[in-house]
């Protein structure tokens, strides 16, 4: 199988909504992405398109992904982090989350 771009957001957007610890109707209603499209996406059936995207780095809930979403880096001075530095789950950037890259 061929990773596209869209196949990597794909991924990336499954680990934000993990972390955050929604599930698929759960992220579907509060980021306002049809559930079908979050369980197309996620099965490889369609790709994450630009609109998905949007939807998500602008919802305040997800917001602190959108560095990671768009180029892999994280900032956590700044409160940009990664799903895999976020163990205290959604609306945390605490200290004890390391800066690291990851993506």
């Amino acid at each position: 199988m061929d990773v596209t771009l869209s196949s990597i957001y794909a991924q990336k957007l499954k680990a934000i909504r993990k972390a955050e610890g929604l599930t698929q109707k759960s992220f579907s209603e509060q980021a306002g992405i049809p559930l079908g499209t979050i369980k197309n996406y996620e099965t490889g059936q369609v790709e994450a398109g630009l609109k998905v995207i949007e939807l998500v780095v602008n919802n305040p809930q997800f917001k602190k992904y959108t560095m990671w979403l768009m180029t892999g880096d994280v900032a956590p001075e700044i409160g940009q982090i990664s799903p895999d530095l976020s163990p205290d789950g959604p609306e945390s950037t605490s200290a004890n989350q390391k800066g690291q890259k990851v993506g």
